[in-house]
């Protein structure tokens, strides 16, 4: 038989086949050849090729793996009688010849024996999809070769393997029926088992029986005849059966009492150990399987540094009453053990977490029970006195600056507990932008300024030098701590007092620097016991509450949370009397400040227009009435609307210039105020389209202001109106318009 080879060099060779060598798997491995290339004119090589009962082609091993050469047995394997058939059939690429469901798997298989085979040889079976559309199975032996004229190619000898294919698959499906077979055997045997145990009266059968059961589950099987005291091993462990080789097995006997002592002494943990001595006592075994079938003893061994949770499984097998035999099985539980002891702390975590939350809930609800009487009892009775005495207009004044002090209070009691229950949830999202800390600080020190003055404090800005005052953060969260901060200073500075606001940069790393916000003030100061609880809900200082001063007690629990929710960290130092001092320390990015503009100036407090008509859109009476009344009073025209979808008509109808701008409620019947604000600004002429637009909401939350914002507004503002807030931003408007 003449068979073609290759060479590396990608040049063919002639040898003629002298004797087989059968593999195992059934595969046939020539292994004495006889070079007969010098017999064989290298002109008849494609014609001895192409008559080779066998299919042979060589292809690229890179690209498209483009087919170079295929004889015809190929053809004919893939039922084709010419070569444009087979290349219109396969596409001229090896991808074309291996089934598309197979193609990945093959190439991968080609691919790993490649790579760790001596002489770069390879061997698989896949589909093919011959003309016509039949499915059959070819092997291929493939020789992977570089060659200067072709480059990386594949040689590939194919045969067709359908019937191969078919006995093994006949094969495997024969040993899949045995094994499911020899499986249901099994199961029946199960099943059987309990059954057996009943009506089967050789001891030793049963016995037998029980310990092939055992064996799946445990790593040691002894049978203990107590009245012997001998014990006989069936399966021992590793870790038994070493450290008492050859010393406690005699002919496959021990004695119990000795082997018992021994192993408790080698592996038993030493807390167990006088426990599972008295557990596996002959006489202790013989009165429980006297009571019961089955008797577990769970204890902990000592092995490689660590504790392991160890179970026996003790098993009386006598049949005769008045015998008394056992098997005993050992395993390991300590993934159950673990696992429950992991579920069990998990439980009592959880009903820690409900009782600590209980508790928190009872503080919460008395503290806002009394934070919220406090001012209401205050609204409620002056309000009652100023009933009474409405025509004494000096009394008057006085109750109502004193409503709405106590209703300040209230309000300011709801949104702080508001904000700590919304920084609390899990759906904050910081959203970063450009950031002045210069204009942050003075922005700071103009808000404070006017409670510090009404003290008589002093209040003092010291910024020094920043290289890097543009950064990107959160202005609103960083200002709100700031001002909670320099809020409480005032709050608890007596007067004469000093408060200093400072802003210091720290050290630099790649584009970020490190910020210390730091508030000194010389006030009342804070007691070294409670400084562990300052951050804690509702917590007020004695000495706070004594002096009259009114506080939630949760504005630095919001200020701990927001600097945390920053990825920074807040410190307190100070001493009852001596004034205190909070420094905030936060990682900010630089920007860039020469893509941007110089940093804002503060703005002109002119006051600009306060003329013009506005259109108020409000469905709620009493906001009505309290809004318009404001509006009319500063020198407004007001014309009003009760829901979105009437003042989008309103404003359709007017004229260019008519309304100077919109106050829009957002909750609204029939149409919305985000809806309203994007139809306005769909509106045909483009005077009435640009109109400002205010958002008046309860709800004043920063992912309430950006919905505005996105819908098109110009500005949120909060209920209950800040009166002073409310004409700043109108008058901002209309100058900006």
């Amino acid at each position: 038989m003449v068979i073609l080879a290759w060479r590396a060099a990608g040049l063919f060779r002639y040898f003629e086949k002298r004797e087989d060598t059968v593999l195992g798997n059934g595969y046939t491995l020539g292994n004495a050849y006889q070079q007969i290339s010098d017999r064989i004119p290298l002109l008849n090589a494609k014609k001895i090729i192409d008559e080779m009962p066998g299919g042979f082609f060589i292809y690229r091993a890179d690209g498209d793996e483009e087919i170079l050469y295929a004889n015809q047995a190929l053809f004919r394997i893939f039922n084709c009688e010419t070569e444009e058939e087979f290349r219109e059939l396969t596409g001229n690429s090896f991808k074309g010849v291996v089934h598309p469901e197979d193609l990945d798997e093959v190439e991968q298989s080609i691919k790993d024996q490649i790579a760790v085979s001596k002489y770069e040889l390879d061997y698989v079976e896949y589909r093919i999809v011959q003309k016509g559309g039949e499915i059959r199975w070819i092997e291929d032996y493939g020789h992977f070769t570089h060659s200067d004229l072709l480059g990386d190619v594949f040689y590939v000898f194919v045969g067709d393997a359908t019937d191969k294919h078919k006995r093994r698959m006949e094969r495997e499906a024969a040993l899949q029926l045995e094994k499911e077979q020899l499986e249901q055997k099994l199961r029946k045997k199960l099943n059987a088992y309990g059954r057996k145990l009943e009506i089967i009266n050789q001891e030793q059968l049963r016995r037998l029986e029980l310990i092939e059961g055992l064996s799946i589950d445990y790593e040691s099987i002894l049978y203990i005849d107590i009245d012997a005291g001998i014990l006989q091993p069936y399966q021992i462990s590793k870790r038994i059966n070493d450290p008492f080789k050859n010393k406690c097995f005699v002919y496959g006997f021990s004695e119990f009492s000795w082997f018992g002592s021994h192993y408790i002494e080698k592996w038993v943990y030493e807390e167990d150990r006088e426990y599972f001595s008295d557990a596996i006592d002959l006489r202790n075994i013989t009165k429980v399987l006297s009571k019961q079938k089955v008797y577990h003893v769970n204890y902990r061994i000592f092995q490689n540094g660590r504790i392991e949770y160890l179970q026996l499984c003790i098993v009386n097998v006598a049949t005769f009453e008045g015998s008394a035999q056992t098997v005993i099985g050992c395993r390991s539980i300590d993934d159950e053990i673990r696992h429950e002891m992991e579920q069990n702390r998990i439980l009592e975590d959880a009903l820690n977490h409900a009782k600590a939350s209980n508790k928190v809930k009872d503080i919460f609800l008395a503290n806002m029970s009394h934070d919220i009487r406090t001012p209401m009892n205050a609204i409620v009775g002056f309000t009652a006195l100023a009933k009474t005495h409405i025509r004494d207009e000096e009394r008057l004044a006085g109750y109502l600056g004193k409503i709405e002090e106590s209703g300040s209070n209230l309000l300011q009691l709801l949104d702080d507990v508001l904000e700590l229950s919304r920084l609390e949830s899990d759906n904050i999202h910081i959203e970063d932008t450009e950031c002045d800390l210069y204009e942050v600080a003075r922005h700071v020190q103009k808000t404070v300024q006017p409670q510090a003055e009404a003290k008589g404090l002093t209040l003092s800005l010291e910024l020094g030098k920043m290289m890097h005052h543009m950064v990107y953060g959160n202005r609103q969260y960083l200002v709100q701590l700031l001002l909670r901060i320099a809020g409480n200073a005032v709050k608890y500075t007596e007067t004469g007092g000093k408060i200093t606001i400072s802003i210091v940069e720290q050290k630099t790393f790649h584009d970020f620097a490190t910020y210390r916000f730091i508030i000194e003030d010389t006030g009342i100061g804070i007691s070294e016991s409670f400084l562990e609880h300052i951050f804690e809900p509702f917590e007020r200082q004695r000495n706070t509450t004594m002096s009259g001063v009114y506080g939630t007690g949760l504005g630095l629990t919001i200020v701990k949370n927001i600097v945390e929710m920053m990825g920074g960290n807040i410190e307190v130092s100070s001493s009852a009397g001596q004034g205190s001092r909070f420094t905030v320390t936060l990682s900010l990015r630089f920007y860039n400040e020469s893509d941007s503009a110089d940093s804002k100036l503060e703005q002109n407090d002119d006051p600009g227009h306060t003329t013009g008509k506005i259109l108020l859109v409000e469905d709620n009476e009493i906001n009505l009435e309290i809004e318009t009344e404001l509006l009319t009073d500063f020198g407004f025209q007001v014309e009003t609307a009760v829901n979105g979808s009437i003042a989008l008509e309103t404003l359709r109808k007017s004229s260019p210039g008519e309304y100077s701008l919109v106050l829009m409620d957002i909750q609204m019947p029939v149409m919305d105020g985000y809806s309203a604000a994007r139809a306005i600004r769909m509106l045909d002429e483009p005077a009435v389209a640009n109109i400002p637009i205010i958002a008046l909401s309860a709800n004043a939350f920063e992912e309430d202001q950006k919905r505005s914002m996105e819908s098109g507004m110009n500005a949120h503002l909060g209920k209950p109106i800040d009166i002073r807030q409310f004409f700043d931003t109108i008058k901002e408007m209309l100058c900006k318009n």
